[in-house]
């Protein structure tokens, strides 16, 4: 079996696990998440979080942690098939985006992040990241790599979207750090980075 195929079978079986959380184990677990993951904001940072589609883990919660501690709120918007991130202020600037996500209108400012906090569909324990399978995350990361900026990377997931091993290509990206409900995984690309 290709890579390609391996992956969409990962991203069906994983995706299908998280479906299968009921809309209150969902709310009980973003929040838990958003716990962990409000101990990583550093004040006057700008932060990509993301608009929650199906039954992904919800951010929202941290919106108004990031502005309470200065910091800015960017959302990714895909434009021209790439991924850019604009300025959120409120829910009245957001359009409907590509599928079925929300995303700040053309008014708002794009936006560089220090801090990309990235939705998945699938995770490992050395950053292996399973997206939505067009790779949107990992070439932004490296345009901001090449342009000369290295923001913090995360991934924000259930712990039920864990695997044993996401297939990675040469274009594929770790994460050093995965948060779940359970806590704050330091990836092994983490590790190595230190």
């Amino acid at each position: 079996m290709d890579v390609t195929a391996t992956k969409a079978e990962i991203r069906n079986a994983v995706l299908a696990r998280r479906a299968a959380l009921g809309p209150a184990q969902r709310a009980e677990r973003s929040q838990a998440a958003l716990q962990h993951l409000q101990a990583l904001l550093v004040p006057g940072e700008t932060v990509s979080l993301f608009w929650p589609i199906r039954d992904e883990i919800d951010p929202r919660g941290l919106f108004p942690a990031i502005v309470a501690r200065g910091g800015r709120l960017a959302l990714p918007a895909i434009l021209d098939r790439r991924l850019v991130f604009r300025a959120f202020t409120d829910e009245e600037a957001l359009e409907a985006g590509t599928f079925g996500t929300h995303h700040p209108g053309a008014l708002c400012p794009e936006l560089t992040p220090d801090f990309i906090v990235a939705p998945l569909a699938a995770f490992d324990r050395r950053g292996g990241r399973l997206g939505y399978g067009r790779g949107y995350y990992d070439t932004v990361i490296d345009r901001l790599r090449q342009s000369g900026h290295a923001p913090r990377l995360a991934g924000l997931a259930f712990a039920c979207q864990e695997v044993d091993t996401v297939p990675m290509e040469a274009h594929d990206i770790r994460l050093p750090l995965i948060v779940t409900e359970d806590g704050l995984m330091r990836t092994d690309s983490g590790k190595a980075a230190d």
